[in-house]
């Protein structure tokens, strides 16, 4: 690798950059939670929708740029689901490693939670099935590729509205306790929480824009950028904002963070790109692969949250193998060394 080629100005905007993300997700973790408690949300209502949707802004964001600059949204899923595999492998088992207890689970999230977030993973895959049947494109030198159209976009937006109109009604009947509601200033706290969004905005886009030319620098394939250093980037807000949950012993809203960041990002991030530029082709043969290894991770992340209802050190650790293992395997197909069965282009 060319180090020698690596400027100092990307090393320090990464640094500067990620100073800046750990502000603005500290005024959005805060504002979310004294929001939650002045509306009388849930813990894991305020985890999955109302901290989760603003953490996804950096996934949402790429998926909308590459739609405008280039008219496709190829780069942007592939961002979201190595960003989703970063998630429910690293970010669980970071927030865990960071407490002095294991993190507490409870029924509401891995019954509710985690089944829907499996449901939205199978939904985006079948909504790609169906454009591969019913839309294939013209243009594509390959037969599992086909045209996701607006129509078909609106199927997981659909879902996701089912998923906001089940919390709705969970947090209708949740009896809030409301007694500290008369300290907190909301029109201060819904400003932190706006400030906070556009720092994230505007930090993640110059990091991911260093990072990028550090890794084109030194040489490295764009689609291990992408998987592994550039999704983890785009997932750094979630896990600041779910370590800090974490460590304030609301385990339940930094793991329904992470379960509903990733179910915003397949459900919503993704079609909204589609809607930008009225149709996108799909490579189906790259798209399953990588869904396969979400959906293992997803299932492994449930397996330990289901024994005794919380996340201990050993789990955590084994978490982070996974994904190491995972990491080690881009690498090795993209020096040619395995034989490919994910993509690497």
């Amino acid at each position: 690798m060319n180090w020698a080629g690596v400027s100092i100005v990307e090393v320090a905007v990464i640094l500067l950059t990620t100073g800046a993300i750990y502000v603005g997700s500290g005024w959005l973790e805060g504002a979310s939670e004294d929001l939650s408690t002045y509306y009388g949300l849930p813990m894991v209502v305020q985890g999955a929708v109302v901290t989760a949707v603003g953490s996804s802004f950096p996934e949402l964001a790429s998926v909308v740029f590459a739609a405008i600059v280039t008219g496709s949204i190829e780069l942007g899923v592939g961002a979201i689901v190595g960003s989703a595999i970063f998630n429910v492998l690293v970010i669980p088992a970071v927030s865990t490693l960071a407490t002095d207890e294991p993190i507490e689970a409870n029924r509401t999230l891995v019954y509710k939670e985690a089944q829907f977030y499996m449901l939205a993973v199978s939904t985006l895959v079948i909504t790609f099935a169906l454009a591969v049947i019913y839309y294939p494109d013209p243009s594509a030198a390959g037969d599992l590729e086909g045209l996701v159209t607006r129509p078909l976009a609106l199927i997981p937006i659909g879902l996701y509205g089912l998923y906001l109109f089940i919390q709705a009604q969970d947090t209708g009947d949740f009896d809030a306790d409301r007694g500290g509601r008369g300290g907190i200033d909301v029109r201060r706290q819904w400003a932190f929480l706006a400030a906070g969004l556009v720092v994230i905005l505007v930090a993640v886009e110059r990091l991911v824009h260093a990072v990028d030319l550090i890794g084109a620098a030194l040489g490295v394939p764009e689609f291990i950028m992408g998987v592994t250093v550039i999704a983890g980037a785009t997932s750094l807000p979630d896990a600041l904002v779910s370590v800090r949950a974490a460590r304030d012993e609301r385990g339940v809203a930094s793991l329904a963070n992470v379960l509903g960041s990733n179910t915003f990002d397949l459900l919503v991030a993704i079609p909204i790109g589609v809607l930008i530029v009225g149709a996108a082709s799909i490579d189906f043969a790259m798209a399953v692969p990588m869904f396969a290894v979400l959906t293992g991770a997803t299932v492994l992340l449930f397996t330990v949250l289901r024994t005794d209802l919380s996340l201990t050190d050993l789990e955590a650790y084994a978490l982070l193998a996974a994904y190491a293992a995972f990491v080690l395997w881009m690498i090795l197909e993209s020096a040619g060394v395995v034989a490919g069965v994910l993509p690497t282009g």
